[in-house]
């Protein structure tokens, strides 16, 4: 059996038609890479067509392009074209780099992680510095999300400011592949395989064009995914809460039958009964909320269907 060797880089890529070849003749520049992934996820500009050109263009010059680009049928999420990008590469390389392709990823880190890598890390993280150039309200965010996670879960812990770009081993990357539950979090999934990491920092600067295909609704999916992937705590925590409600609920009974007994059957105000009314059913549909979206997640996973389906692979 032939051993795997060399850096394989995995980009997902959606409406990136601006900056797709520029992204691509900087990841190509760095020392060490042997080859660029590609998954379009169903864009709706020319992402595909500009990749395809610039196929064309570097083989008729040089006579070859170490580019791969796996063309999914639509629109199936980041998490599932990353997969799909490294379900192409997992046996082919010895180590696979993820990374965004909108240029908020320096790719000329690559070169440090891959001698991080040579060096003896199975995992290297990228983790973004103080001088993160993003908003205030998305910075101030995601380090919200990041303490609540890793308040609420146990097995793992998320380091702050640490993204989809990693660098994984061969062998972490075919234990990553072999995960394959419907609802991904890769943030989670990675430091859950157990493998050794180290952390390289840099720092994530403005897209230079387009704007970002994650809507602050997506994100506030995306990171209520990341929870309930992880922790059972939500469900434990409403069943605190009808235990207390029930325990006050007793309370103030036994207090209307004593103070009923001392002064005489009085007539309750409806205010009172309609906000008590109101309340128990707000915590009621709250609970079974927390408990459908766990119940979703079972009914998806039975399903079992594939994470994507590939129209073309395009290869130079």
């Amino acid at each position: 059996m032939v051993k795997p060797e060399g850096v394989w880089v995995v980009a997902a890529c959606f409406n990136e038609e601006a900056v797709i070849e520029a992204f691509i003749e900087r990841v190509l520049q760095v020392p060490g890479v042997n080859r660029l992934v590609l998954i379009d996820d169903g864009s709706r500009d020319a992402t595909v067509a500009r990749i395809r050109h610039w196929m064309a263009q570097r083989q008729n010059r040089d006579g070859q392009a170490p580019v791969t680009l796996l063309e999914l049928t639509r629109n199936f999420g980041k998490e599932a074209a990353m997969l799909a990008g490294l379900d192409h590469a997992q046996g082919q390389c010895a180590a696979a780099v993820l990374i965004d392709s909108d240029l908020q990823h320096p790719p000329e880190l690559i070169e440090s992680m891959v001698q991080a890598w040579r060096d003896g890390a199975e995992v290297v993280t990228a983790v973004r510095d103080d001088q993160d150039q993003e908003s205030r309200l998305k910075v101030a965010s995601a380090s919200w999300f990041y303490r609540v996670f890793n308040k609420v879960v146990d097995s793992i812990q998320l380091q702050e400011g640490a993204g989809d770009f990693r660098l994984l081993d061969a062998g972490v990357l075919e234990a990553f592949t072999r995960l394959r539950e419907s609802s991904r979090f890769s943030k989670g999934l990675l430091p859950w395989t157990g493998y050794r990491s180290i952390e390289v920092p840099y720092q994530r600067v403005t897209r230079s064009s387009g704007q970002s295909s994650w809507s602050p609704l997506q994100l506030f999916s995306y990171a209520f995914d990341g929870i309930f992937s992880f922790s059972v705590l939500p469900l434990r925590v409403w069943t605190g809460i009808g235990i207390v409600v029930s325990l006050v609920s007793l309370i103030y009974a036994k207090y209307i039958a004593i103070r009923t007994m001392v002064t005489g059957v009085e007539m309750p105000g409806y205010a009172s009964l309609l906000v008590a009314v109101l309340f128990l059913g707000g915590i009621q549909l709250i609970g079974i909320g927390v408990l459908g979206e766990y119940i979703g997640r079972i009914y998806v996973e039975a399903k079992d269907r594939p994470h994507y389906f590939i129209r073309a692979v395009h290869n130079s």
